[in-house]
Formats: C-alpha cells, sequence, structure tokens
C-alpha cells in the first residue's frame, strides 16, 4: 500500500502540470511501474492529443508487459478525438491497474473499470480520490452542473480592505504573494473581473511566469464603461479578450470594440446587467472550466448572492488602513448574522508574511 501511494502521488504529480491546459478534458497522469521501478509515465497535455496513458505505454515499450499502471482517472473506454486508453493498456499487455477516481462523464462512468476486469485485468479503485477530486474541480464541476469551477481571489488589508477610502490599492500585499497571484492565472482558464476593476486599476490581466500562459480575460460590463484605451484591450496578449455586456451598451462604443483584434463582444439581452449564470454556461460552452475571479467587490457580492463561487481564497496583509475605504464583497449586503454564507476553511498559509486563506463555500439549501 505505501507503494501504490507513493507511486499515485507520482501519477498526480504529472497530471498537475497540465493545470489551464486541457480543458474541457480533466488533468490525468499515468505511471507504468514493474518489478519496483517506474519504466513508463506520462500525462495529458492539451485536449485533442494523447492522453495520459498513452504517453506512458510509450516511453514503457515493451516492459508495460505485466506491468502496474496508476491512473489519475479512470481509463476511457470511447472514441472520441483519441482512440479508448482501457483498449491501448490491454493491448499492451498490463496486469494491473490502479485508478484513483471513476470517471464521471456518463460516455464512460465504470465502462472503462469494467472492460479491463472484463480482460483479466485487476482493477483497484479509490486511491487517493479526494486528491484526484481536488485536482479536477473545473472537470467535474462542468460535467455535474453544466457550469464551471470558480475561485474569488482578492488581496486585502487586515482590517478587510481592498484599498483606501481614495481608491489606492497598489500594493496591498508583498512581493511572493503577488508572484503566487501569477501562478494561478497560469492554472485557471479564465481570469474574470468587473468594469470596476478595469476602471479603477487598468489591469492587463496577463500572466507573468516563465513559460506560463495568459488566461482568457473576461470582462464583466453591462454599459461598456470601460475605455478603448485599457491595458486590457491593449496590451500584448496571446488569450482573447472576452467583454460581456447587456441590451444596454451603446451600439458605437460595441462596433469599436469589436474591431480590435483579439477581442470578443458577447452581447446578453437582459437590460444593463450581465446574466451571470448564463454568461459562466457560455464559458463552459466555449471549452473552458475554470474561472479566477479576481477583485471587485460589487460582482463578487452578485456572484456569491446567485451561488456561483465555489472557493474563496483572501490574502491578508499585515496592514491596518482604516476609512470606509471598499470590502471585497460590496455586492453582497446581508442584514442578519443568520443568513452568513458559511465557509470551510481548506488551507491556511502565512509562510510569505500574508496570510493566505482558502475556503468552500457551503451555500445552504
Amino acid at each position: 500500500m505505501e507503494l501504490d501511494n507513493h507511486y499515485m502521488s507520482r501519477a498526480l504529480e504529472l497530471a498537475a502540470l497540465a493545470m489551464g491546459r486541457t480543458s474541457p478534458n480533466p488533468l490525468v497522469g499515468c505511471v507504468i511501474v514493474k518489478d519496483g521501478a517506474i519504466v513508463g509515465e506520462g500525462y495529458h497535455q492539451k485536449a485533442g492529443t494523447p492522453h495520459a496513458e498513452v504517453h506512458a505505454l510509450k516511453a514503457a515499450g515493451k516492459h508495460a508487459q505485466g506491468a502496474t499502471a496508476y491512473v489519475t482517472l479512470e481509463p476511457c473506454s470511447h472514441f472520441g478525438k483519441t482512440p479508448p486508453c482501457a483498449d491501448a493498456l490491454i493491448k499492451a499487455g498490463i496486469e494491473r491497474v490502479v485508478v484513483s477516481m471513476v470517471d464521471p462523464n456518463p460516455l464512460v462512468g465504470g465502462q472503462g473499470v469494467a472492460r479491463l476486469r472484463e480482460a483479466g485485468i485487476q482493477v483497484d479503485v479509490g486511491l487517493k480520490e479526494k486528491e484526484a477530486k481536488s485536482l479536477n474541480k473545473g472537470f467535474l464541476k462542468e460535467i455535474q452542473t453544466g457550469l464551471p469551477f470558480l475561485l474569488y481571489k482578492s488581496a486585502l488589508t487586515l482590517d478587510g480592505k481592498i484599498a483606501t477610502e481614495s481608491g489606492d490599492s497598489k500594493w496591498i500585499t508583498n512581493e511572493a504573494s503577488r508572484a503566487y497571484v501569477h501562478q494561478l492565472r497560469n492554472r485557471f482558464d479564465v481570469i474574470m473581473v468587473g468594469s470596476e476593476t478595469v476602471l479603477h486599476d487598468d489591469p492587463a490581466l496577463n500572466c507573468r511566469v516563465d513559460e506560463g500562459r495568459d488566461p482568457v480575460r473576461l470582462i464583466v460590463d453591462g454599459e461598456l464603461k470601460i475605455p478603448l484605451q485599457s491595458a486590457v484591450l491593449t496590451s500584448s496578449c496571446s488569450a482573447p479578450c472576452i467583454i460581456a455586456t447587456s441590451a444596454s451598451a451603446p451600439l458605437d462604443k460595441l462596433n469599436a470594440l469589436q474591431s480590435i483584434e483579439n477581442v470578443e463582444v458577447w452581447k446578453y439581452d437582459s437590460p444593463r446587467y450581465v446574466p451571470l449564470r448564463h454568461l459562466l454556461g457560455d464559458l463552459v460552452k466555449r471549452g473552458w472550466n475554470s474561472v479566477l475571479l479576481e477583485g471587485g467587490g460589487g460582482l463578487a457580492g452578485s456572484l456569491l448572492h446567485d451561488q456561483l463561487i465555489d472557493e474563496v481564497e483572501f490574502i491578508y496583509a499585515p496592514k491596518l488602513i482604516g476609512g470606509k475605504g471598499p470590502s471585497p464583497l460590496t455586492g453582497l449586503n446581508l442584514p442578519l448574522m443568520t443568513q452568513a454564507i458559511p465557509l470551510e476553511f481548506l488551507e491556511i498559509n502565512g509562510g510569505t508574511g500574508d496570510l493566505r486563506v482558502r475556503a468552500k463555500v457551503n451555500y445552504s439549501d
């Protein structure tokens, strides 16, 4: 069991290497072991390319015969853009397969495990299942609800302010925390902000990580308030910028935005406000299943009110500024403490000098 844990941990490490790059597919890692040694390993790198098992089997070659395969997700049993991985494992002569979690996709849903067992292969399911599910929060949320996984990140002072009364917010947190945020951007499909964040901070919303990649930039702007000279529209970025707006959008501004290279305008029929649940569903239809919401207490409050935020991550700086500056949830105003939205702490880390707190949002029925 100790060795099984060791090899599955390695498979999970491999899967995580492709964070932000496989949507709408899941993150999957595979390690092939024979006679106590790793003979092949691989991970799914991008949607439409070979799956983790294929990479690992290719690396193992003839050593796959009689070996054990550790896979973080049930091997697929259907033809998609690539052939079934269950068949590839059978053909290679794998003797045992250890699987972290069954694939929730109805196209698989236990059929891969069944096919392996029918071929006489020993299959053990459930090792490090919690870790595998945590790694694939976006994939699981999409399959279960048709919506993306949404993490709300905010930087704030210890007294709960995201800016001073004058609007100054640079910089609340330290350099290490700001570098961590760019790591988050590298791992998510989409980064989302409201128009007020663009107006006040003029962020580029790119990813400044070595060998990183820019997330899709999503601006919620019901009345198209953001200037055409905004950094998010003019800065060099490999990912598209989507402006979500409403029926109230001025036609001349809408046409001007659509003429900018790499910019898309998604116009919804609702007056003034963007229907957030509809918008998130449209992201999934484009193949994106993880969203990082940065800043914007008004937008964050609306998303939380509509039960669309899955987790929050607040980074507290050891600073006090007082006053009546904005908070991270100005868009949420609950009059009674009994209405407070409960959280479940997932991680608390103060190792960088700032205090990073991540929590799961537990909505009441």
